[in-house]
């Protein structure tokens, strides 16, 4: 199944699903769902009108939440492999036999196209994307122990398998959640060259503005590194906190050895022993929250079992 997300995309989407490959390595014809996210032109219409499976969101609900919408569809409808493509022909449907070659291959269950290659930044994508981008996949390989340069992709394949371990929350986007996702639950990840176009007068619909996109795909690492490893996350904070507040008393005990007096300092001692106190506490939450973790991670599995069963796999 090729899965395209689209929001008011009624001028392309019709030559994007007569892009994509009619037969697929003898596996016949691909199955195109499209996911309408609340668009107000004829971007459904369009995309029945070439034979694609249409599901449309009364409002928009975010990339995040079309690609949960597609990832049920997928599921339910039987697809042994999902891809994912963006419906404004920035990519080349032509690669996706180079997407698919890794997972027929049994060597991994997310395959992502990776845009940025030996000449660095592509055409027309600004400086300040492309360092975001960067950035983002700096913190995602930290987080996942992975070796990705390009996590933010939408050009991407994923195994049956894959999608059943697949639990997401975020609305706003879900390239980084899913590779944390899968990263955690010990799903194989790899990515392949892909080519990507930009054109210098469109707006991206994700990343249009900088700040934003950072903001809310900065709430998205951050909760999911929060979720799979806690006690990493609340104890290297209460680490900080803590080493920030003994700072503090150090220099106030070095004060006091010198002139034999607190005064003028004593608020940077009670701050001191303040974030001490705040720190020992974030590393408590960490400890408390790593056995919570334990629950969750048998929940994750219950569900993936459910879906095995509720599906007939």
């Amino acid at each position: 199944m090729i899965f395209i997300p689209a929001l008011n995309e009624a001028a392309s989407i019709a030559r994007v699903i007569n892009s994509l490959p009619k037969d697929l390595g003898g596996y016949g014809p691909p199955t195109v769902l499209v996911v309408d996210d609340g668009s107000t032109d004829g971007t459904a219409d369009a995309a029945r009108s070439e034979g694609a499976i249409v599901v449309r969101h009364a409002t928009n609900r975010g990339v995040g939440g079309a690609f949960q919408t597609g990832h049920q569809v997928a599921l339910e409808q039987g697809a042994d492999i999902l891809v994912s493509i963006d419906a404004d022909g920035q990519f080349d449907p032509d690669e996706i036999p180079a997407l698919l070659a890794p997972l027929l291959a049994g060597q991994t269950g997310l395959v992502t196209g990776c845009r940025f290659g030996p000449a660095g930044r592509p055409a027309n994508m600004s400086k300040v994307k492309y360092w975001g981008n960067l950035v983002v996949a700096a913190v995602v390989r930290s987080a996942s122990g992975t070796t990705l340069r390009d996590v933010s992709c939408g050009f991407r394949a994923y195994s049956r398998e894959a999608l059943l371990h697949l639990n997401l929350f975020g609305k706003f986007t879900y390239t980084q959640e899913t590779i944390l996702d899968l990263a955690f639950k010990n799903i194989p990840i790899c990515e392949v060259p892909v080519k990507v176009r930009y054109f210098s007068d469109r707006r991206s619909r994700v990343a249009g503005s900088i700040l934003r996109y950072a903001m809310n795909a900065g709430k998205i690492l951050v909760r999911t590194v929060r979720d799979f490893r806690p006690f990493r996350f609340f104890g290297t904070l209460g680490s900080g906190v803590f080493l920030f507040g003994a700072a503090l008393d150090v220099w106030l005990l070095v004060h006091y050895l010198r002139t034999g007096s607190y005064s003028p300092y004593k608020a940077v001692g009670f701050a001191g022993g303040l974030l001490n106190v705040c720190g020992i506490l974030l590393v408590g939450l960490g400890l408390l929250a790593d056995m919570l973790d334990r629950m969750r991670v048998n929940q994750e599995r219950i569900l993936y079992l459910l879906r095995k069963h509720d599906l007939g796999d």
